[in-house]
C-alpha cells in the first residue's frame, strides 16, 4: 500500500523534532507501567497493561493517500475484531490505537513519540520518510516491531522494521520486466520514470536505472512533487523524449492525470505504476477508460479481489463491517500487516515472551507465511525484503476491486540476482 514521500526541505524539521523527540520518549515510559512483569508465566513489558494489548497505527486518513489510509486501518480494526472474538492472543484482547499524521512530517513524528511509548510496537505506519526519520530511535532506544505500509529501501537492514512485500526498486525492475516481455520494450528504446522525490520516488528510479542498464534502455526521468497534480508538463516531454513506455512512481491523481492528459493527446504507450499509484475509485473519472486500456500496476500481492478462499472471505467480512465503503488494495495491504502482527504475537505468546524484544525474535521465525493472495513472506533476513515477487495488474472496473491479474506472482531474473543497497 502511502504519499510516502517527504519534500528533502522538511528533513531539517524531522531532525529537529527528532532531537527533542528522543530526550522526551523514554521519560514516558515509566507513567505506562512498563517493565517486564510476569503474567501467568508469560514475560510482558511496554504496550500491555491489565489485559490488553495495544498496537500503534500512523496512518494518513487526510492527506495525499487518505484512500489508502482508510482501508488499511479498517481493514486493521476487522483484523482486530475478529482476533479477539477468538479469544485474543495469551489470554490478552489486542487493540489498535490510531493517529492521523495526514501525511504531514511533524504530525508523522509527533505521533510516533506520543504512541511509543504506549504501543507494543506498530501494524501501521505509512510514509517511507517518516518511518525512515524514526528508524534511529526504533533501531536504537525503542526497538518495538513496525509493520509499515512503506516500501522504501532504505527501510531494510533493521530487525525492527520490516517491509513487507518487495522493495520500490525490486518492485520497478519487474514493472520494467514486465514492459520487456510483453509490451515491446526492448535494446535502445527510451522509457519515462515520473517519481515523487524522496524515499519513494528516488528508491523506485534505482530499480528502473538498474534493469535499464542490463537490458540496454534509457531512462528519461521527470522528478515531481506530491503537491503536482497536473501532468501535462511531464506527458509533454516525454512524448518529445521519444518514450516508448512509462514508468509511474507517485499517487493516484498523478496516475490519473499522467494517463489521460497523454490518451488526449495520442500519446498512447503503456505506463505502468508502482502498488501505491492506484485507486479503483479513478475509474469512475474522465480517465477511466484510458486507465483500462493503457495503465497497469506492479503490486506484492494479488487484489483483493483474488479468486482464493481467503481473499472470498476478507471481501465478504469487509463488505458485513463496512458496506458503504470501496474495495481496494489498501485492506490487502492492512490486513497482510495485522496479520503478521498477529502471527509474531502467536508465537511469541507460545514462547512465554510478549515483550518487544519476544515479539520481535518470534517475527524473525516465520520464513513463509501467505495470507491467501498469492506471495509467501519471509521475515527471516532483515537486511532483505520479505518477498522479490509482484504481481502485475490492470485495472477493470468489471471485478471486485477494480483491478485484475495480468501476470502472476513472480520475480525477474534481474530482480532475483539484484542487491538492494548494493
Amino acid at each position: 500500500m502511502t504519499t510516502r514521500y517527504a519534500a528533502r526541505a522538511a528533513a531539517g524539521a524531522l531532525a529537529a523534532l527528532l532531537v527533542l523527540a528522543g530526550c522526551s520518549s523514554k521519560a514516558k515510559d515509566s507513567d505506562d507501567g512498563g517493565g517486564d512483569k510476569a503474567a501467568g508465566g508469560v514475560k510482558t513489558g511496554e504496550g500491555i497493561s491489565g489485559k490488553t494489548i495495544t498496537l500503534g497505527a500512523l496512518t494518513d486518513m487526510t492527506g495525499v493517500y487518505a484512500t489508502l489510509g482508510k482501508s488499511v486501518t479498517q481493514a486493521q480494526q476487522l483484523y482486530v475484531k475478529q482476533l479477539n472474538a477468538a479469544g485474543g492472543v495469551c489470554g490478552y484482547k489486542v487493540a489498535l490505537s490510531v493517529r492521523d499524521h495526514g501525511y504531514d512530517p511533524q504530525k508523522a513524528v509527533s505521533g510516533y513519540t506520543e504512541l511509543e511509548p504506549k504501543v507494543l510496537g506498530f501494524a501501521q505506519f505509512i510514509g517511507s520518510p517518516f518511518v525512515a526519520a524514526v528508524k534511529q530511535r526504533i533501531d536504537g532506544q525503542d526497538k518495538g516491531l513496525v509493520l509499515p505500509q512503506a516500501w522504501s529501501a532504505a527501510l531494510l537492514g533493521s530487525p525492527y522494521i520490516r517491509v513487507i512485500g518487495s522493495t520500490y526498486d525490486i518492485e520497478t525492475i519487474n514493472a520494467v520486466d514486465f514492459l520487456i516481455k510483453e509490451k515491446g520494450v526492448k535494446k535502445g528504446d527510451r522509457i519515462g520514470h515520473v517519481y515523487f522525490e524522496g524515499d519513494y520516488g528516488e528508491s523506485a528510479l534505482v530499480g528502473s536505472r538498474h534493469i535499464a542498464e542490463e537490458a540496454g534502455l534509457t531512462v528519461v526521468e521527470q522528478k515531481i512533487k506530491p503537491t503536482d497534480n497536473d501532468m501535462t508538463a511531464q506527458v509533454t516531454a516525454l512524448k518529445q523524449a521519444g518514450v516508448k513506455a512509462i514508468v509511474i512512481s507517485a499517487g493516484p491523481r498523478q496516475a490519473a492525470s499522467l494517463v489521460g492528459v497523454a490518451a488526449a493527446s495520442g500519446f498512447a504507450v503503456p505506463v505502468i505504476g508502482n502498488n501505491s499509484a492506484f485507486a479503483p475509485q479513478l475509474l469512475a473519472t474522465q480517465a477511466g477508460p484510458a486507465l483500462m486500456k493503457n495503465y497497469y500496476v506492479a503490486s506484492p500481492s494479488l487484489p483483493i479481489g483474488a479468486d482464493t478462499p481467503e481473499a472470498k472471505k476478507l471481501v465478504a467480512d469487509y463488505r458485513a463491517a463496512y458496506p458503504n465503503d470501496a474495495l481496494d488494495n489498501g485492506i490487502v495491504a492492512g490486513w497482510t500487516a495485522a496479520s503478521a502482527f498477529g502471527e509474531a504475537l502467536k508465537k511469541a505468546c507460545a514462547n512465554k515472551d510478549l515483550t518487544r524484544e519476544g515479539v520481535d525474535k518470534a517475527l524473525l521465525s516465520i520464513d513463509s507465511y501467505d495470507v491467501g493472495f498469492g506471495v509467501a513472506q519471509s521475515f527471516t533476513d532483515p537486511k532483505a525484503p520479505s518477498s522479490r515477487e509482484s504481481v502485475i495488474l490492470q485495472p477493470d472496473k468489471s471485478v471486485t476491486g477494480g483491478m485484475k491479474v495480468v501476470r502472476e506472482a513472480g520475480a525477474s531474473e534481474v530482480a532475483e540476482a539484484y542487491t538492494p543497497g548494493a
